[in-house]
């Protein structure tokens, strides 16, 4: 082979290495650029699928979800409610319509562990136990310096552009605070935004447990920006929270137009609505011992009976939040009723968010966090 020739083959050789090099740098680049400027999450929980839960409900958020194109859907957990007692396997039809609908859409995917998604006991003897397959379909965590305090199982954290994620398990609960501060405090310190997400609620005033001097005091004692859950099968959403006092009442900010600015507390939301079947609030049924204190109720901004997901649209300097209504198509074939037990005397009472609406996705509501 001549001199010529080798250098010909060398010269194409590195052309294309550097063409290969340069668009994929090209497009990593891209990539970060667009979820810096802006990143766009899709919230849901509690979608059921299985037979346990309201199916129009959960198709008609899956295809709302799908059309949103959010880069990341954060599901609060309960994926799977099936109807067997102490299942020994995890049917792969359930896993399949997963992937279909909740994984494969999306370039991201953090999800939350239910309790009916993890092994069946004896107090959730239906538990599905799908969870590790269901783990292994959505994102890896970021990998962390080895520290003596670490993550628990199904728990870690994950950075997309400007915002900073945080994955809980609560069953059991455990403080996550000895491994989790020190993140949280290098990603404030970087700009970035705090969003945790765990399935039980730290505060709720559908089916109350009184957690304000343990989980609640924790995760507002780390100062996120938002906290995130599901379980209760409703939303609500409420102000800007900061410690509990010990005498129980906790401090809140009430702001204008629904327009909150940074650092004055954290918000909690429960979304519990994407497909499993609606429950009435605590107070509503008459049901005391759940009915949450006046102070909790104090601190609640709004909330629904309704089939929902959540997008947030995140900034550097804004995260915006939209509360999407669903209501499916009831058709003539489909016998399902999205409330739960729906031949109880309390319904005659209590209405739905979509009772006497149009089908369709619509927004319920838009609340908003400035950093400036």
């Amino acid at each position: 082979m001549n001199n010529k020739k080798k250098y010909f083959i060398t010269l194409v050789l590195f052309l294309d290495f550097f063409l290969i090099f340069f668009t994929a740098h090209a497009a990593e680049k891209s990539s970060t650029k667009n979820y810096d400027d802006i990143l766009r999450v899709g919230v849901v929980g509690d979608t059921g699928i299985g037979e346990r839960a309201y199916h129009a409900g959960f198709t008609a958020i899956a295809k709302a979800l799908k059309e949103k194109k959010p880069d990341l859907l954060l599901h609060l957990g309960d994926f799977v409610y099936q109807t067997k007692l102490f299942p020994q396997t995890c049917p792969e039809r359930y896993l399949r319509k997963i992937n279909k609908t909740l994984a494969d859409p999306f370039q991201f995917k953090l999800f939350v562990p239910g309790d009916n998604d993890l092994p069946p006991n004896t107090k959730k003897p239906k538990g599905s136990g799908c969870w590790g397959k269901i783990d292994a379909m959505d994102s890896n965590f970021d990998s962390y310096p080895t520290s003596i305090h670490k993550p628990r199982a199904y728990e870690g954290t994950m950075t997309i552009g400007n915002t900073f994620f945080a994955i809980l398990n609560t069953y059991p609960w455990e403080d996550p605070t000895l491994w989790l501060a020190p993140r949280i405090k290098k990603a404030k310190n970087k700009g970035l935004w705090i969003i945790v997400a765990l399935h039980e609620p730290a505060i709720t005033t559908a089916w109350y447990l009184e957690k304000r001097d343990s989980v609640l005091k924790q995760l507002n004692s780390l100062q996120p920006d938002l906290v995130f859950s599901g379980n209760q099968h409703s939303y609500e959403r409420f102000h800007q929270l900061g410690i509990p006092k010990p005498s129980g009442v906790i401090p809140f900010v009430t702001p204008e137009s629904e327009n909150y600015l940074k650092g004055n507390g954290t918000i909690h939301v429960v979304s519990g609505g994407g497909g499993a079947f609606l429950r009435p609030f605590a107070d509503q049924q008459g049901f005391k011992k759940r009915t949450a204190p006046k102070e909790v109720f104090n601190a609640l901004a709004t909330r629904a009976l309704m089939n929902h997901f959540l997008i947030l649209e995140i900034t550097k300097k804004t995260l915006a939040a939209t509360t999407y209504r669903v209501c499916p198509e009831i058709t003539a074939e489909d016998k399902q009723n999205p409330r739960w037990k729906p031949d109880k005397p309390i319904w005659e009472s209590v209405k739905l968010e979509c009772d006497g609406k149009n089908k369709g996705s619509t927004v319920f509501e838009h609340f908003k966090i400035r950093n400036e």
